[in-house]
């Protein structure tokens, strides 16, 4: 619609009494550049979170935590933990149940005695520990348990974490029983577009 004939369209609905709200009919009207960095500015800036590169469970790596991205830091209820960096939504739910039953069953928690995302840069991509960087995986008291290192855990320690893993389907994995062996490390073991997860997630979510 040019100048002209939009002003005459106004009038004329002005007119009637009718109320008109009228978006510009093309970048022409409000130029280019104005739409252009319009669109700019509500796209997030997600080349300053997200690498294109997947984690060893299939989950993409970011680069940073508390930013834009989908890592953030998430209460741990049940625990004296002032919160762990996790990927929000079903992955934190079941790795925040890992957590909290840890502590229940396993061995009590104090702040600061779990880690959850790293930088890309901190982790093999080839190991089960770059899921740090993807947000899908956490580290209990890490200095206790350093990877390759095997007996860390009491026998019944042991059976307690083989019982948490066996009462999530599947989803999460105990660094542990790796061949690369990594005791302080659990993991989300399935992939993005898992079905059993969010079930997971539902079933073990605090009310």
């Amino acid at each position: 619609m040019n100048p002209l004939r939009r002003r005459t369209f106004l009038i004329a609905a002005a007119m009637a009494g009718a109320t008109v709200v009228l978006a510009p009919a093309s970048p022409a009207d409000a130029g280019t550049d104005q739409w252009e960095e319009e669109s700019k500015r509500r796209q997030p800036k997600r080349n300053d979170v997200l690498t294109g590169v997947p984690s060893h469970n299939g989950w993409e790596m970011e680069k940073v935590a508390d930013g834009r991205g989908n890592i953030h830091t998430r209460p741990v209820p049940g625990t004296p933990l002032s919160g762990v960096q996790l990927r929000i939504g079903v992955v934190d739910a079941v790795l925040a149940h890992v957590i909290h039953r840890f502590h229940c069953d396993v061995d009590e928690l104090r702040d600061g005695d779990v880690t959850g995302w790293c930088p890309p840069a901190a982790v093999k991509p080839a190991l089960p520990e770059s899921n740090l960087a993807s947000g899908t995986a956490v580290r209990i008291r890490a200095g206790h348990y350093p990877p390759g290192s095997r007996g860390g855990f009491y026998a019944p320690q042991v059976a307690a974490i083989h019982g948490i893993i066996a009462d999530l389907g599947g989803t999460v994995r105990w660094g542990g029983d790796d061949a690369a062996v990594d005791e302080a490390l659990f993991y989300i073991d399935v992939r993005p577009d898992d079905h059993e997860l969010p079930r997971t997630a539902l079933r073990v979510r605090p009310l």
